[in-house]
């Protein structure tokens, strides 16, 4: 070992002990990428291990070892990826923070492992992202499946919308039905219910996203504002952060002095540290209407379709069947994507429908009959 200097037996024992934790980093982010099954998430793993193995790779070197240290399974990270492949990598994040936050503080103070203490950082709120439902906090949103569109609030309009549009279309058709016999009249008010119904929840996601991006727009300059003028104070707020979530003094004045030198990941960081915002997930007010129209739209074509069709009974049956089918599915689907039983979403589903059609059909008859 040469170039350590008279303190080289502490300095290799402290290289050792990083290289130690890196290595086990590796093996347990390795772990992790092999138990998930979604294809998103394990994307994020696998720039973890990535990222550990350059950081293990930096303490080798100031050993003088040659190659790429080989991962270090140890009982823990055994025990982690049995319980990520049993009951899925969820189960295992609260851990990994926990070990994470362990990893960042013994690098606390030392003015070598700065870079590797901001990376630390960085990792948590990736791990954060995936125990929150973000695989990937950082990306931009591109719009592209319906998890990018539900961090924009398009996925949210729109499953909004294609459960008012088909409930309340479903009790108004049922409910015209109850008090006029004439298919023509049930069909022109099932119509005039999907269009007006569709521009007014196109109109209101519109007017409630634009809301909400100006004021955090607005929020995000007034951060932007507040580094440019008084720099110190917003670093000293950026450590008392750090300390609260249980470093030192020392390592969070560290940490926060290192995000500060660059003016873009200091805002970055203040908006999420503080303002707990995510730039590129503050929503598209045009997406959200355009999605909140369409679904609606669809969701309330269901019960009027079978009167372009049939007449009478035939057309009262089958926009029955149809808008319980479709409920069934709504219903599911919403209850899946929420992480609950999906049978059970689906049968509340289907019996909030019925009552409301069952209660404006009993309406449209009292009504039809004092009309006579």
């Amino acid at each position: 070992m040469t170039g350590l200097g008279p303190s080289a037996p502490a300095l290799q024992r402290k290289y050792r002990r990083y290289l130690e934790a890196e290595r086990e980093a590796v093996a347990l982010y390795s772990a992790m990428l092999v138990a998930e099954k979604d294809a998103e998430r394990a994307q994020v793993f696998r720039e973890l291990v990535e990222s550990e193995k350059r950081h293990a790779a930096l303490w080798a070197r100031k050993l003088g070892l040659q190659g790429q240290p080989a991962p270090r399974y140890t009982l823990r990270v055994r025990a982690l990826g049995a319980i990520a492949r049993l009951a899925g990598t969820r189960r295992a994040l609260p851990l990994l923070l926990r070990i994470e936050g362990d990893d960042t503080r013994m690098y606390g103070g030392d003015a070598e492992a700065v870079q590797v203490m901001v990376e630390g950082e960085e990792h948590t709120q990736k791990l954060l992202g995936l125990h929150n439902g973000h695989p990937s906090p950082r990306r931009e949103v591109t719009g592209q499946g319906w998890e990018s569109a539900a961090s924009g609030g398009a996925f949210r309009a729109g499953v909004l919308g294609a459960n008012d549009g088909l409930v309340s279309n479903f009790g108004l058709v049922y409910g015209v039905a109850g008090g006029a016999s004439d298919p023509h009249i049930i069909l022109l008010a099932g119509v005039a219910g999907l269009l007006a119904g569709a521009f007014s929840m196109a109109a209101g996601e519109y007017v409630s996203m634009r809301a909400d991006r100006d004021l955090s727009e607005a929020r995000i300059e007034k951060e932007r504002q507040e580094l440019e003028e008084f720099p110190q104070e917003e670093q000293e707020e950026l450590a008392l952060m750090y300390r609260m979530k249980g470093l030192t003094k020392e390592e969070a004045d560290t940490l926060a002095a290192r995000v500060m030198q660059d003016k873009a990941v200091a805002l970055d960081t203040m908006m999420r540290e503080e303002l707990g915002l995510d730039p590129n997930q503050l929503g598209s007010p045009w997406g959200a209407a355009v999605s909140s129209f369409v679904a609606f739209s669809v969701g309330a074509s269901i019960p009027v379709l079978p009167y372009l069709f049939a007449v009478n009974a035939a057309a009262f049956m089958a926009s029955g069947v149809l808008s319980g089918l479709a409920l069934l599915l709504v219903g599911g689907f919403l209850a899946y994507v929420s992480k609950k039983n999906p049978v059970w979403g689906s049968l509340r589903m289907l019996l909030i429908g019925l009552a409301a059609a069952a209660v404006t059909n009993a309406i449209g008859r009292l009504v039809g009959v004092a009309l006579e």
